[in-house]
């Protein structure tokens, strides 16, 4: 197969394929493509079967769409036959490749969460809601040829009960709870459109010299709330402040932080006051996404599900603990 992808991408003997780990259950197989030492591009090849064709060239039309109109967005490198998407075969079944260019800069992570010397925080903080805030306005002028999934095409109780045996009835009706409430929040075009939906610090890489953030990972994109992508936000930076045994100032630390990345959001497009106010209810719709991608990772494996993987999100959910119990 591997053969078959240097030949769609003209990559030949120049390149060097390094494979990526993977997290168990993972979705795809990823491979940085490096030459001479430095990374150029990056190959995932989608064999899980759950998708159509349609899915990822609708990811891809929107990757591109978001960098002609001047998104930090790492970019669609098209075939040799000039396609976005290839479909090949593999072990009898359709695999679906796809080629992006390599992010500039690095993961804040392989930094030791160390951000660009003699910069402060909340430089990262402001650029990082900036960046999201411009992916978000494109998106609400954004016409696809290619459509992608809504929320409730997947996020729904008929799918959920596949995933949960009966021995969660307690948390389905948790669930089920809050995807009614979602049913009645306003989708009008400024509040509900395409979003990232993995908006995290693993899927964006950092300039240390400028502090550009460069995104990726659009694989999960879908139409929902841009409250979604924010709230996601919110759940990763309390890795910043979840040693602060004070419980007052972890919640002040969070509110400078969240306050920042909204500075910089609104910097290039709005979020409304009563879209902020509904944020433990999107933080909620959030710890619902990792239940489900965890539940999803285990079928995937074939193994079955470790309530403590989960617990914590759903014993916010089923006992009504907001902020994903932070500040609890």
């Amino acid at each position: 197969m591997l053969n078959t992808i240097r030949d769609l991408y003209n990559l030949g003997d120049r390149y060097e394929l390094t494979p990526v780990e993977a997290h168990e259950g993972g979705r795809n197989l990823v491979y940085i493509c490096t030459r001479s030492g430095k990374p150029e591009c990056v190959i995932r090849v989608s064999m899980t079967g759950d998708r159509e064709e349609e899915e990822y060239l609708a990811e891809a039309e929107y990757v591109h769409y978001l960098v002609l109109q001047g998104a930090s967005v790492a970019d669609v490198i098209p075939s040799v036959h000039g396609k976005s998407v290839e479909k090949i075969r593999s072990l009898d079944k359709d695999v679906f490749v796809s080629c992006f260019k390599y992010a500039k800069g690095m993961l804040i992570s392989d930094n030791g969460y160390r951000y660009r010397e003699g910069q402060p925080l909340t430089e990262y903080f402001y650029n990082t809601g900036k960046t999201l805030g411009r992916i978000h306005r494109l998106s609400k002028q954004y016409e696809p040829v290619f459509r992608r999934r809504d929320y409730f095409d997947k996020y729904n109780m008929t799918y959920i009960d596949g995933l949960l045996s009966e021995e969660y009835t307690g948390l389905k009706a948790a669930i089920e709870k809050r995807l009614e409430r979602f049913g009645t929040l306003s989708k009008e075009r400024d509040e509900y459109g395409m979003v990232h939906f993995d908006f995290s610090d693993g899927n964006y890489h950092i300039d240390m010299m400028t502090g550009e953030i460069t995104v990726f990972d659009f694989d999960n994109c879908m139409y929902c709330w841009y409250m979604f992508d924010l709230a996601n936000l919110w759940t990763h930076g309390v890795g910043w402040y979840q040693f602060e045994e004070d419980r007052l100032k972890r919640m002040h630390g969070m509110q400078e932080y969240f306050s920042t990345i909204i500075e910089g959001y609104r910097s290039e497009t709005d979020v409304t006051e009563e879209m902020l106010a509904q944020l433990p209810l999107f933080i909620d719709m959030v710890l619902i996404e990792n239940i489900v991608d965890e539940c999803e990772c285990c079928r995937r494996a074939g193994e079955d599900l470790d309530y403590e993987d989960i617990e914590e999100a759903a014993e916010c959910l089923m006992n009504d603990i907001s902020y994903a119990g932070f500040f609890n």
